[in-house]
């Protein structure tokens, strides 16, 4: 992982991101470390890095604790430096030197923020970002995903790219980019068809994967 998350950073001192960075560099996000990590783990990579200078990227099934950490070491291996938002007050010093130097951005939820906006404002400063946006926003059962992902990718107009952990059969990597056509349905079902028999760690927990603009947007939504 590149250690550019502490360039642009404001209110932090440069010198422990720096050893946050390199900390990292050294150990757990090294592409060969996170390789085997999840070897020994009994995980298999597939597909491949996404060549892209800028996308979203999604994560799914999203039903455990397990998931962010084993999304963070699956981009790893796949030397895949990603940006990534949490409430603001994990991002205190010491331990938010670390959460910034992996990719965290803090989000002061208390506040009236328009994420969308921000995140796309961010895409058109122009600047590579990999940026990893939730689906379901709860491990629990839901009934559609939230759309914020969408949302982000078709007004900064970059792809969005599906990532899964297959708890079912231990595997887990990228899959190909989707480019939006601005039909919900159909750009929803791609997701659909890729998620298709994907097993999170507790698959009960797993909803249906539309969203609530589905609904309005034909004559036959998706169940």
């Amino acid at each position: 992982m590149k250690g550019a998350h502490c360039q642009n950073l404001l209110a932090i001192p440069w010198f422990p991101c720096m050893l946050a960075n390199a900390f990292l560099q050294e150990l757990a996000m090294k592409k060969r470390f996170a390789q085997w990590l999840l070897r020994r783990l009994g995980w298999r990579l597939e597909g491949s890095r996404p060549e892209l200078p800028q996308y979203v990227l999604i994560a799914a099934p999203h039903t455990s604790n397990w998931d962010f950490p084993m999304m963070l070491l699956f981009a790893a291996a796949f030397d895949i430096p990603v940006t990534w938002m949490a409430k603001h007050t994990l991002f205190y010093p010491p331990m938010g030197w670390f959460m910034r130097a992996m990719g965290g951005m803090p989000i002061v939820r208390h506040k009236n923020q328009n994420i969308v906006a921000i995140m796309v404002e961010a895409f058109r400063d122009g600047a590579d970002m990999v940026l990893v946006v939730p689906t379901e926003g709860t491990r629990a059962f839901a009934e559609h995903w939230k759309s914020g992902f969408y949302h982000i990718a078709r007004q900064a107009k970059v792809p969005i790219v599906p990532s899964f952990l297959d708890f079912g059969q231990k595997r887990g990597g990228f899959g190909p980019p989707l480019t939006l056509s601005g039909n919900v349905i159909d750009d929803m079902q791609y997701f659909r068809d890729f998620y298709a028999g994907m097993r999170g760690k507790f698959p009960e927990q797993f909803g249906p994967i539309r969203l609530k603009e589905e609904a309005g947007a034909g004559d036959n939504p998706p169940s």
